[in-house]
């Protein structure tokens, strides 16, 4: 179950960037035409489901990699989800109204308490991922992208898009590594002929 989670997992990290609209959320239109948008809270909310699903799939991995990076990725998680559903369901709400938005998603995005907690949440889960790495090497990809989440947002579409391809990569290079049958241990039966 593990493999196939963390299967879905890279596929959703892919669709985000794929699915996003990418506009100049520089300017009101721009910002409009990309916050207030299904494609918007759709490719937002399949990032979410990503965050959750990683820590889940870790959990049935932790025999070979031991609880600390699933429970360091699940705090991760966990502190980035409010600020990614600020961002979706936020923003997304604001486009709507006749409200000043790009003063809206500069006060929701720059906040200092929940640009922190988003920081340090993206911090955990490229720790966490770096932990699965150090136990498992065919994890260096999968690490890869989570250390990359945050740097990635100052880069333009074409990269984010590639960066999208890179957990997808790393998540189905970790999957398929990792979670191949590995050969059972047999115990003697102690019987002789």
């Amino acid at each position: 179950m593990s493999r196939w989670l963390l299967v879905l997992s890279g596929l959703l990290f892919l669709l985000y960037p794929v699915l996003r609209p990418w506009h100049d959320e520089t300017t009101v239109d721009g910002a409009r035409a990309a916050m207030g948008s299904t494609a918007w809270v759709l490719a937002h909310l399949v990032a979410m489901l990503g965050f959750v699903l990683v820590p889940i799939a870790l959990l049935g991995l932790r025999e070979r990699l031991g609880t600390t990076p699933t429970i360091v990725m699940w705090l991760g998680a966990g502190l980035v989800l409010p600020y990614y559903g600020a961002e979706d369901f936020g923003l997304f709400a604001a486009a709507s109204h006749d409200s000043d938005l790009l003063a809206v998603a500069e006060t929701l995005r720059y906040n200092a308490f929940a640009v922190t907690l988003f920081g340090i949440g993206l911090l955990a889960l490229a720790v966490g991922a770096v932990l699965v790495a150090v136990k498992d090497r065919s994890a260096v990809l999968f690490a890869a992208g989570f250390v990359l989440f945050l740097p990635q947002f100052f880069t333009p579409a074409p990269m984010r898009i590639a960066h999208g391809v890179l957990m997808l990569v790393g998540l189905l290079w970790f999957a398929f590594k990792n979670t191949a049958a590995k050969p059972q241990h047999v115990p003697a039966t102690g019987t002789s002929v």
